[in-house]
């Protein structure tokens, strides 16, 4: 089998997940600056064999899409013309980063931990990628 990969798009970084190459657990791979968001795919699908990418789609309390829906598709464009043999699916990540910030605080981590965005871009993809894969 081959890894899921997914990302946590935003303005500034991406959060980056993946699974296993037998695709078991879920685990946090890295939070990439968006800029280099393409450089960043392009190293790790030629290094990894990626049978799919799921990204989270944000959407407002009304159901409709947020601004970054235009990166997304940006970003999923670039993937489908480059690695076309990935697979690229979309899952709602609708209060996935609250949900990370409180997953982080009953993990008791130090007030320090808790507020790295970085790390909460992390858990936000680890949390899209087990509901994709309905892990929890």
């Amino acid at each position: 089998m081959s890894r899921v990969l997914c990302l946590d798009v935003g303005k500034k970084r991406t959060g980056v997940a993946v699974t296993d190459p037998l695709q078991i657990s879920v685990n946090g791979l890295e939070t990439v600056n968006t800029e280099h968001l393409f450089d960043f795919l392009s190293s790790y699908l030629r290094d990894e064999e990626v049978v799919k990418i799921v990204m989270g789609l944000p959407r407002h309390a009304d159901g409709s899409v947020t601004a970054l829906q235009s990166l997304i598709e940006r970003i999923d464009k670039w993937i489908r013309k480059h690695f076309p043999e990935v697979d690229i699916e979309f899952e709602d990540e609708s209060f996935s980063s609250k949900e990370a910030r409180e997953l982080m605080f009953a993990a008791a981590l130090p007030k320090k931990k808790r507020s790295n965005k970085k790390m909460v871009d992390q858990v936000s993809a680890v949390l899209i990628l087990q509901q994709h894969l309905k892990h929890r």
